[in-house]
C-alpha cells in the first residue's frame, strides 16, 4: 500500500532553505528573533511547548524532511505572526518579528507550508472517502 502522503512534499524547497539561513544570520548579527529549543519548551500556553524558531531554521536550512505535524505548526506560526513579518527597530535594523519570520522560512516558507497542508488535507479526505466506499460496498 502506498503511503498516504508523498514524502517529497516534506522536503523544503531551496527558497525556504535560503530564507532560514538568512534568518539564522540575522539572529546571530542582531541577537533577536526566534526562540531556542530550551526557551520554546517553556513558552507555550499552559506549559505546552511551542516550536523553536532556531531549531526550525536549522532543519529548514539543512533541507531536512519535516513531519506532517511540523508543517501544521509552521502554517499556524505564519497565521499568528503575519503582522510582525516586516518589523524594524528604530535604527532600521530588522525587528525580532522579521528575524523570526525568516527563521521559519519567510514568505516562501509560508507558501510551502500552506501548500503542503492543503495537500495533506486532500489526501486525508481521499482516504476517508475510500474507506467509506469500501465499507458501503462490503455491507451490501
Amino acid at each position: 500500500m502506498a503511503p498516504k502522503y508523498n514524502p517529497q512534499w516534506f522536503v523544503p524547497p531551496q527558497a525556504v532553505r535560503n530564507n532560514a539561513k538568512r534568518g539564522l544570520e540575522m539572529r546571530q548579527k542582531t541577537g533577536r528573533g526566534g526562540l531556542t529549543p530550551a526557551q520554546a519548551s517553556n513558552a507555550g500556553a499552559g506549559g505546552k511547548p511551542i516550536g523553536s524558531g532556531v531549531q526550525r531554521a536549522v532543519n529548514l536550512k539543512n533541507g531536512s524532511s519535516l513531519s506532517p505535524q511540523t508543517i501544521k505548526m509552521m502554517s499556524a506560526f505564519f497565521s499568528r505572526h503575519e503582522q510582525n513579518k516586516d518589523s524594524k527597530r528604530p535604527d532600521g535594523s530588522p525587528g525580532a518579528g522579521k528575524v523570526a519570520w525568516e527563521l521559519w522560512g519567510g514568505d516562501a516558507g509560508r507558501r510551502w507550508a500552506d501548500s503542503v497542508k492543503k495537500k495533506m488535507l486532500a489526501a486525508d479526505e481521499a482516504e476517508k472517502n475510500k474507506k467509506r466506499a469500501s465499507k458501503s460496498s462490503t455491507s451490501k
